[in-house]
This record gives structure tokens, sequence and C-alpha cells, in this order.
């Protein structure tokens, strides 16, 4: 059994313009293909749970408490719901408004919820997690994802994840050509780049180093384009 309880009530909850404020994550790993005929390559897959009462997968998240950073919840939505830590992006995604549709009782009066949406590089999948009898997780690519995100503001939380991972990829390209251009030297590890949250996660301010080979973008239009019936 987890060792870590999950949180329950709403003492702590915080407010914003009369919404409830949420936190989460899309987690992603890279996992390598040896299927493809031009040699190996790296997959990207993102984790989503199951809802409780609901035949639906979710992205982890959950409401913001008023003793913990936006950052910190939604590390902890990650391993409450999840059972995974890493590193996360510390600029979100975007800022998303929407209605529950389990129960207006889980955000405000009327039911509406402003949720911050990060990315996190799961470094660490555990086998016990503290909602794990309520909530079962699933790997899935991009396509797969798209097509079981059931409500729009999902989809456009991995759209901007895509986007974000693409840019990461170019400057990432950019970086590795220009340190070729430079002599040779010892490569000492920047501790600011990756900074201890808590102990469930990690935040990385600068960049994600990520496969330079994968072009992200251009199969993530592809599969954007089948999800929308383009």
């Amino acid at each position: 059994m987890s060792s870590v309880p999950a949180r329950t009530g709403r003492q702590r909850q915080r407010y914003e313009d009369n919404l409830r404020l949420v936190s989460g994550c899309i987690p992603y790993r890279w996992r390598k293909d040896n299927t493809d005929l031009m040699g190996e390559t790296e997959i990207m897959e993102v984790l989503m749970i199951s809802s409780p009462k609901r035949d639906d997968l979710v992205f982890p998240k959950g409401g913001w408490e008023d003793d913990e950073t936006v950052t910190e919840a939604a590390c902890r939505e990650a391993l409450e719901e999840a059972g995974v830590k890493g590193i996360l992006r510390e600029i979100p995604l975007g800022i998303w408004e929407f209605r529950s549709k389990s129960s207006q009782d889980l955000c405000s009066i009327e039911g509406g919820c402003r949720g911050y949406m990060f990315a996190l590089e799961v470094t660490e999948e555990l086998e016990h997690w503290p909602e794990q009898k309520n909530r079962s997780r699933q790997w899935l690519n991009i396509k797969e994802a798209f097509r079981l995100s059931r409500y729009d503001w999902m989809c456009n939380a991995l759209e901007a994840f895509l986007r974000v991972m693409e840019e990461e990829r170019k400057l990432d390209e950019k970086q590795e050509q220009n340190t070729e251009l430079e002599q040779p030297s010892i490569m000492v590890a920047d501790v600011s780049e990756c900074q201890t949250m808590s102990p469930n996660c990690y935040k990385r301010s600068s960049t994600m180093h990520m496969p330079p080979s994968v072009n992200l973008l251009s199969r993530a239009t592809q599969e954007i384009a089948i999800h929308f019936g383009y």
C-alpha cells in the first residue's frame, strides 16, 4: 500500500472568480520502437487514468489548495491519482475553464473550474499509489489520446502539449548545433536546470531534452486532423 494518503475535503481549496482552481498535468514518456523500417525510433506516449464511476479516461488533475503552489499541486495529483513522479515543465501549457460533468459539487456552486495544465516527464512509475483502488492508468500514443479525450479542453491541452514539445525539440537541435561548433570542454551538470520541488517532483525551468530525430509536429498535425475529421 502507498504510504502517502490522498488529500480529501475542500477546507483548503482555492477559488477565483467563483471558480474552483484545479491543477493537473499530461504525464509523458519516450518508448523505444523497433518496428520502424528505418531502424529504432522513440515514440512519445502520454498517461491517462480512469474516472471513478464513469467510463472515460482523463489526465491527472485536482483541486489546488492554499498551502501549495500550482506546480506542487500538479505533482501531488500525478502521484495520488496516477502513481507517477517526474520532472514538471514549470511553464503551464495553458489555462482552461470547464464545467464538472460528474457533480457540480466538485467545483464551484455553479459547477465551474479553472484548470492549469503542465507537462510532466515521468521518471518513476509506482507499483502502489493512493487512489489505486479507484483508478487504473493507461499509456497511449498521441492518436489514441486524442480519440479517448472526451472533452474539448482535453483536446486543446493535448494540442498545446504537442506545440510545446515541438518547440523544445527545435531549441534542443539548435543548441546541439551550436555545441558542435565550440571547442570540446568538460560538461558540468547545471543544477539550476532541475530544481527539487517536493519528494514527488522536480521542476525544469529551461528546456527538456528530446530525441532530435522525432518530428512531433508533422505527426501531431496528422493525428489532430484524424481526431477532428479533417
